[in-house]
């Protein structure tokens, strides 16, 4: 059993699965989908920070008296079918889905009765959107299923209460977020429990290690849950499941614990921006190179979509995920299940990264440009003549190529026009009896 500190519970193993999955998707949803201006974080930034573009918004688009609470109403989530989204999870190649069950402004997806009349039960589309997507993702799909929850709240009186006292009191905790936490792991059993939001309170504030340990001990999900590392101020990059460390991270070379690279298709949004530009969203090529990256380095990718304020996953997003699922049809190989090669990318060729199979013993080489010269320079492997043999994943013969010294070698690759090239954005080698 997993005491309530943090040394026995960084030693619980991480259940197989996650590192095995590589990729998963991100949903920023909640009453924020309905401004839909700017960020997610659009109560904070107009109604705290007063920024000038929010307040201007506010000004031209809504009445005097409008408050953030009058967008509750607001958000209808009409044209929202699970089922047409656990689809398109599943088209995307992923093999995890993490919903915002609740995010800062405090509003909860599902129908929380420590969050009176500020759920999606009570408020807006009168449905309990957390049940609704379980439930599809589960019959539809073979993704895990996890929920992202804040543990602050910005507005809530009780958590500014227990702020102004330095957090020596603890009403916020008790009565409102580590009830939240129980509630949603009983009632829809999530396999990844991805905190956020410590409010600048230390961990012993939210109770943070007596949670994990009931959450690993007696959990209905003890066995299969992950958790990250966002559970109070100081734990991030240091305790927990896997580290994030920050948003967008993604380090470049092999880190030493399991990680995760939180990212978003929309470059300056986490949430729906309605005044997004198309410049404003990462191409299927920046998406396929962060992918392969970051698996290469020993990471998983969790690469977010912002869904409208009616329920609509925007077409651009479907668009993306669909192209990401394309490329890992055929080259989903190299990368579910791999382990870090002992070289992350090649130091002749640039932007050229290495995984391996452990099952297969195999090498992949992950390229982005395809040579006009029709050869391809790898510094790393040691080729052994007669042994060693190439292929292009998608393409049916042996590829011919030549040792150079010690380590490296020079492949031919065969001569396709743009119609037979397996697939677009990226190719994949695979190196079979390497040194």
């Amino acid at each position: 059993r997993y005491e309530p500190t943090w040394d026995s519970l960084d030693a619980r193993p991480l259940p197989t699965w996650f590192d095995e999955a590589k990729f998963g998707i991100f949903i920023h949803w909640g009453v924020f989908s309905v401004p839909s201006f700017g960020s997610e974080w659009f109560w904070w930034y107009w109604q705290k920070e007063k920024r000038a573009p929010y307040v201007k918004f506010m000004e031209a688009n809504y009445p005097p008296a409008f408050t953030y609470e009058d967008f509750g109403p607001l958000f209808t989530a009409e044209f929202f079918d699970p089922n047409q989204w656990a689809d398109t999870l599943k088209a995307s190649g992923a093999k995890y889905v993490v919903l915002t069950s609740k995010h800062h402004e405090g509003f909860t997806l599902w129908g929380s009765k420590y969050s009176w009349n500020w759920n999606a039960v009570d408020l807006g589309p009168r449905r309990d959107l957390v049940a609704e997507l379980a439930t599809s993702v589960r019959n539809r799909t073979d993704l895990h299923f996890g929920l992202y929850h804040s543990l602050f709240e910005w507005f809530n009186p009780l958590f500014l209460e227990d702020a102004t006292n330095v957090f020596k009191t603890r009403k916020f905790p008790t009565t409102k977020s580590l009830p939240e936490l129980y509630e949603i792991v009983t009632k829809y059993q999530p396999e990844v429990i991805w905190s956020d939001g410590d409010g600048n309170a230390p961990d012993s504030y939210w109770n943070s290690t007596d949670f994990l340990a009931w959450l690993y001990n007696d959990s209905p999900v003890r066995d299969t849950v992950v958790t990250n590392d966002r559970w109070g101020a100081g734990s991030m990059c240091r305790h927990g499941g896997f580290f994030t460390c920050t948003d967008r991270y993604n380090p470049g070379h092999l880190l030493p614990h399991k990680w995760e690279n939180c990212m978003t298709i929309d470059k300056r949004s986490w949430g729906y921006r309605r005044n997004a530009q198309l410049d404003d969203y990462l191409t299927i090529e920046d998406l396929v190179k962060q992918l392969v990256e970051t698996v290469s380095c020993g990471g998983n990718l969790l690469m977010n979509i912002g869904p409208t304020h009616d329920g609509r996953i925007a077409v651009i997003f479907e668009e993306r995920l669909r192209q990401v699922g394309a490329w890992l049809k055929v080259n989903g190989e190299a990368i579910y299940g791999t382990k870090p090669w002992r070289a992350q990318n090649d130091t002749v060729t640039p932007d050229l990264w290495y995984t391996f199979s452990p099952k297969e013993g195999k090498v992949n080489a992950i390229f982005f440009n395809w040579p006009v010269s029709g050869t391809l320079e790898l510094g790393e492997p040691q080729a052994k003549l007669g042994e060693t043999q190439v292929q292009l994943i998608g393409y049916k013969e042996l590829l011919k190529w030549v040792a150079l010294g010690e380590k490296g070698m020079i492949i031919a690759l065969p001569q396709l026009t743009p119609k037979q090239l397996p697939c677009q954005w990226g190719w994949t080698l695979q190196l079979t009896n390497i040194n």
